[in-house]
């Protein structure tokens, strides 16, 4: 009998004090934005906390935009053709010289292969880059009159004019909201927020367009670049100076980063 109400005891002084706010790893109250690693969260919540994402991301980065150089919807087109596998910065610095010697679709459609490969060889893969382009090029004078079509469906029968240079063009050069532009630094940082699980360029997409509302898609990819170039990179993500911190439950994120994170994110909300 004493044996028992010893236990009962034991029970009684273990169990936590009723009201008191429940206390995360760090001894900090769990956080409400974001959800935990691992749990599960209804569609509905995710388009909530991607709203949340978004209005932080506006606070963060106003000012963000397209990074390639251009001035027409021919010039995004080509330079976006050379980014692949390749940096915006050195991208720039060949388009200049690019665009001069070939300011539209009809002269350029008409370059010769060894020359185009001359002037883009530092963007990587010229060769193939360049019969891209000259491709391109040829089809906008035949089908097009040497213009950029305005949509979707005319844009990727153009070679080397997947859906994501597609998604560039109409966002940012004619602000039409085709879809969600899904780069390296976009698919990695969506994928540690937890708005899609997806490595798969095409797949992520359809996940980040069911969360994100069609006026957020373009705005969306130049703000999440901007915060993957100055916070979020790929080896060394810098989550305790993250201004999503609280609303990331940073997947696939090293335990050293998202312990800082945790650390940071109550000071960074008290500061808001």
């Amino acid at each position: 009998m004493a044996i028992a109400v010893c236990h009962e005891m034991l029970k009684l002084m273990n169990r936590s004090t009723p009201g008191k706010p429940r206390q995360g790893a760090a001894g900090n109250p769990s956080r409400a934005e974001g959800p935990r690693r691992g749990g599960r969260e209804s569609a509905a919540a995710r388009a909530e906390r991607a709203e949340q994402i978004c209005g932080r991301l506006a606070e963060t980065y106003p000012d963000a935009n397209c990074s390639l150089d251009f001035r027409s919807p021919f010039e995004l087109t080509v330079a976006t053709i050379l980014s692949a596998q390749c940096t915006d910065r050195r991208v720039n610095m060949v388009t200049g010289g690019l665009f001069r010697r070939w300011p539209d679709a009809a002269r350029m459609a008409a370059a010769p292969q060894a020359a185009l490969e001359a002037v883009i060889r530092t963007t990587g893969f010229f060769r193939a880059k360049a019969k891209n382009i000259l491709g391109c090029c040829q089809a906008l004078v035949e089908r097009h009159g040497g213009e950029v079509p305005r949509s979707l469906a005319e844009l990727v029968k153009l070679p080397g004019v997947g859906r994501k240079t597609a998604n560039v063009v109409l966002g940012s050069a004619f602000g039409i909201p085709s879809g969600v532009v899904v780069d390296t630094h976009v698919g990695r940082i969506a994928r540690r927020l937890g708005l899609t699980r997806h490595a798969d360029a095409v797949r992520a997409e359809r996940d980040l367009i069911a969360c994100l509302k069609e006026p957020r898609w373009i705005e969306f990819s130049h703000r999440l670049i901007a915060l993957g170039r100055a916070v979020c990179t790929a080896r060394k993500p810098r989550c305790e100076a993250c201004p999503l911190a609280d609303l990331c439950p940073r997947k696939g994120v090293s335990t050293g980063a998202a312990k800082a994170a945790g650390n940071g994110a109550g000071t960074a909300k008290r500061n808001r």
